[in-house]
């Protein structure tokens, strides 16, 4: 019985660990989105302001 209850405990842990994981690789993904809309909009107004420079 004892061996059961410490399986089940693995076992959630296990689980916590990867819900865990999946929540840092969904934020990293989101992160990582808000980065490059951030950079492509930086890049846009570059160009702008070279195309009125020139």
């Amino acid at each position: 019985m004892e061996l059961w209850h410490e399986d089940l405990a693995r076992a959630h842990c296990a689980a916590r660990l990867e819900e865990a994981r999946e929540q840092r690789r969904s934020y990293e993904i989101a992160r990582a989105r808000r980065l490059s809309r951030k950079a492509e909009k930086a890049a846009k107004q570059a160009r702008l302001a070279l195309a009125r420079a020139l």
